[in-house]
């Protein structure tokens, strides 16, 4: 399994109000582990106030750039978004290597035409694949945009710059919810946003690829109203940022113990653990290392193989059918239903 190294912040860019683009530099001895695909993030872990935050980041920069980018948007109750926008150059953090599955690898992406839908920070993950999708191949990029205003509006700079130098290829649609600007549209991405995108504004184009990222809402808005309009799920790719999860069992989760064999760095360990808890909760209880970042379902860090036994998962909104079929699990997700359950972090 892989483990959390130490980095040194090697610039920070303030831009906008309430978000920050921190670069990490990377050693050469670690430029292998921390090589990713556009749409990746990172995961950083930092002791604020006694306890130990882990949290994750997609990547913004392109793969030929030097060192690794975050953006962090300040939240209203976000501890650590609210601590990076004091972050300053030479500070150093404990940094997870990439992951994630919303990826653009141009070798298996057919097609010349893709369209991202993200709002907010969502835009992140997004600047990462454009830029791949732009400067290293001949494909063609829709973005469209949703913030409360421009001046919100994380990487416009950057956004626009690619316009003038690709403007033949990338076209941007901003929307913006609470403030009136020529050639943005006014409001949110809702269904008839996404129609007069899809059926008016860009109607003579067949579009290959959907990439949504930002907030749930948003997200199911966009995935219903692409599927109404007949594009197959295959051809939509999510990134949740947020998550409705209150964390609570489902009914159908019975009272009872489970015992659980733990399978972590090749190391078996034996815990017993409520059914109405969480497998991850568990685990970390019992102090076991185990990858994790989000604790909500919507990134990968703490999947795991189920070996034996059954869990039922509150949400899943990341592994496939086939995935699960062969036993992989969102442990953050998952609460037993058998008396017995055997997880594997090692064989994901």
């Amino acid at each position: 399994m892989t483990h959390f190294h130490l980095l040194k912040v090697a610039s920070v860019n303030k831009i906008t109000p309430k978000a920050i683009v921190i670069t990490f530099g990377i050693p050469n001895e670690l430029s292998e582990a921390f090589t990713f695909i556009p749409g990746q993030y990172i995961t950083i872990k930092k002791e604020i106030d006694g306890k130990e935050l882990r949290r994750s980041y997609s990547i913004c920069s392109a793969k030929k750039d030097k060192g690794i980018s975050v953006g962090i948007k300040e939240m209203p109750s976000g501890t650590f978004s609210k601590f990076a926008q004091s972050i300053q150059v030479g500070d150093t953090f404990e940094v997870h290597p990439p992951e994630g599955r919303f990826t653009f690898q141009p070798e298996n992406q057919k097609g010349e035409n893709l369209a991202a839908f993200v709002a907010g920070s969502g835009i992140t993950p997004i600047m990462s694949i454009a830029k791949e999708a732009l400067k290293n191949t001949n494909k063609n990029f829709l973005l469209v945009y949703g913030n409360k205003s421009l001046e919100e509006t994380m990487f416009h700079k950057d956004l626009t710059d690619l316009l003038k130098e690709y403007p033949n290829r990338f076209s941007a649609q901003f929307v913006y919810s609470q403030a009136e600007e020529e050639g943005a549209l006014f409001g949110r991405i809702e269904k008839s946003t996404i129609n007069f995108i899809l059926k008016n504004k860009h109607k003579e184009t067949p579009f290959d690829a959907f990439y949504i990222c930002g907030p749930e809402a948003m997200i199911e808005t966009v995935k219903a109203t692409l599927e109404d309009n007949n594009i197959s799920e295959d051809k939509i790719h999510i990134e949740h940022f947020t998550t409705s999860d209150d964390h609570s069992a489902p009914e159908t989760v019975e009272e009872g113990k489970t015992k659980v064999k733990v399978l972590i760095d090749d190391e078996e360990t034996e815990i017993i653990m409520d059914r109405k808890q969480r497998v991850l909760d568990a685990v970390l209880d019992r102090d076991l290392d185990a990858p994790y970042s989000c604790q909500g379902g919507i990134c990968s860090s703490c999947v795991a193989r189920l070996t034996e036994g059954k869990v039922e998962m509150v949400k899943n909104q990341i592994l496939t059918d086939s995935e699960i079929a062969e036993g992989l699990i969102l442990t953050c997700q998952a609460h037993p239903t058998t008396d017995t359950i055997a997880i594997d972090y090692d064989d994901v």
